[in-house]
């Protein structure tokens, strides 16, 4: 029998494949419908994140976001920890941080109460795969615990897949956005 490690391994590989391909497509104002749902957040502490490899871009919607509230982006500490948020500007210097991530040069530590998170595949019902690092799941687990926090998966539709292999650890998403529409998983 296959391992649940393999399983999502196996998962990733089909999920980065659908991904290459959507990004390469270059798909017009892909953070349109991003834009429009952070819109109805403005404020509101937010986190985004400046996208690697075939990521899809999330950062024309944080500079729309960043001209009303704060706007942080992740910064790895370290395994196994969870997330910290550096405040970030549009033009604001950067670094590359651990995983190739760009970070702001000098961090500044914020909050976010809602997260875009990036992933490798999603489900309808709310379910993410990402990196298997753990380090949203970690992230959002905590943040949760002391006060009510959103996470808005940000991907390619290209990207979504019926059947996630999930863990009870795997922290849920309240809203999936793409470049297509915006789905809201059903509440449990």
């Amino acid at each position: 029998m296959t391992d649940l490690s393999q399983i999502k391994a196996e998962a990733r590989r089909a999920a980065f494949a659908r991904r290459k391909e959507a990004h390469a497509a270059r798909p017009p104002a892909p953070a349109a419908h991003l834009s429009a749902v952070l819109a109805g957040y403005r404020g509101v502490p937010i986190s985004g994140y400046l996208p690697i490899r075939t990521e899809i871009d999330p950062t024309p919607a944080m500079e729309e976001a960043a001209a009303h509230g704060p706007v942080g982006v992740p910064v790895i500490e370290g395994h196994g920890l969870p997330l910290k948020f550096a405040l970030w500007e549009p033009g604001c210097a950067l670094v590359e941080g651990p995983f190739g991530a760009m970070i702001p040069a000098d961090p500044r530590w914020m909050e976010p109460e809602i997260l875009i998170v990036p992933l490798v595949a999603f489900d309808a019902r709310g379910g993410r795969l990402g990196y298997g690092g753990g380090f949203y799941d970690r992230t959002l687990e905590a943040l949760r615990a002391r006060r009510p926090t959103r996470a808005f998966g940000f991907a390619y539709a290209a990207q979504e897949d019926a059947s996630l292999p999930l863990e009870m650890t795997d922290q849920s998403l309240d809203l999936i956005i793409t470049e297509r529409s915006v789905i809201a998983p059903p509440r449990e």
